[in-house]
């Protein structure tokens, strides 16, 4: 963002998405391409934060580049500048450092899912538990238990509302109805 605010962009001309680069569908870049306009300078930090998957990144780049007409400039890569040398040995440098950086930023992708299966295997190997913690009469805190003695009867009396016990166990809709058929067994 200090890049992008140094370029002299205002906060308004900013689009950070939180999710993934692995493709596209990003609330933010979708914002972003539907507000680029010919003749319009779209900056990048880097060409694996435009996108992680090679044929995508080459086919948002040219959507940008020739069909909208937009100049794209990647901050950290000033080879990837649409705005010089666009005689066709630019455009020829241009695609083949394209093509690489997007090949890099797939391998990356790759990479990344790589250690992340190798690390479900070393924890499920040790015995880890992955996943949501699983959720019981015996996890519940000392406070949720004694709410919970306190305010069932007065649930099944309708004296409060399942809305309001849920509330004060701290549970979404499906936990409090599991806690409740644990409870019913136990009595």
């Amino acid at each position: 963002m200090k890049e992008m605010e140094g370029l002299g962009l205002g906060e308004r001309d900013i689009f950070i998405d939180k999710a993934s680069g692995k493709d596209f569908e990003r609330p933010q870049y979708n914002a972003l391409k539907q507000c680029l306009r010919k003749g319009d300078l779209l900056y990048v930090k880097s060409i694996d934060r435009l996108g992680r998957n090679s044929k995508d990144i080459k086919k948002e780049w040219e959507e940008i580049t020739q069909e909208i007409k937009a100049d794209i400039k990647v901050i950290d890569m000033p080879l990837l500048d649409t705005t010089q040398h666009k005689d066709t040995l630019g455009t020829f440098v241009g695609d083949l450092v394209l093509q690489v950086l997007s090949f890099m930023a797939e391998q990356e992708r790759e990479n990344i899912r790589q250690r992340q299966r190798e690390g479900i295997e070393i924890a499920k190997a040790k015995g880890k538990h992955l996943g949501r913690p699983k959720l019981s009469l015996q996890t519940l805190s000392k406070k949720q238990k004694e709410i919970l003695e306190t305010n069932y009867p007065k649930w099944k009396e309708k004296k409060i509302t399942g809305v309001q016990f849920m509330k004060e166990l701290g549970l979404k809709k499906n936990s409090f109805y599991k806690i409740i058929k644990e409870h019913e067994k136990d009595f």
